[in-house]
């Protein structure tokens, strides 16, 4: 995998918190969580369609692995990837919505591009 950033968090909680953002943008088509947060998770996340569109059952394994849901995996390979096959990647997009009220964290949406 590629370098990450390491979003003040040990390795293992990194790993789980990108795997659940992914596994949730997948499943809902977009997601608000911050910046930096949501420019790493774009990162897997469009491993995970390209997985998708090659629809192998290697690939299907390896989006099993890395996913928590069977269903979303279920979603990727059957309605999403379906829909990115004439697109060579930039399947997600970053959003900015300014500053949290409570820390002034920059906040971000992290979307699906239809």
């Amino acid at each position: 995998m590629a370098k990450q950033r390491k979003l003040g968090r040990t390795t293992d909680h990194r790993n789980h918190m990108l795997r659940n953002l992914t596994t949730s943008t997948l499943r809902s088509g977009r997601i608000t969580t911050t910046l930096s947060r949501a420019k790493e998770a774009q990162k897997m996340t469009d491993k995970m369609i390209t997985l998708g569109k090659r629809g192998d059952l290697h690939a299907r394994r390896q989006a099993i692995s890395y996913l928590y849901d069977d269903e979303v995996v279920g979603l990727l390979f059957s309605e999403i990837a379906p829909k990115f096959e004439s697109r060579n990647g930039g399947y997600t997009r970053v959003l900015k919505l300014g500053q949290r009220r409570g820390d002034g964290s920059e906040m971000a949406i992290l979307e699906l591009v239809d």
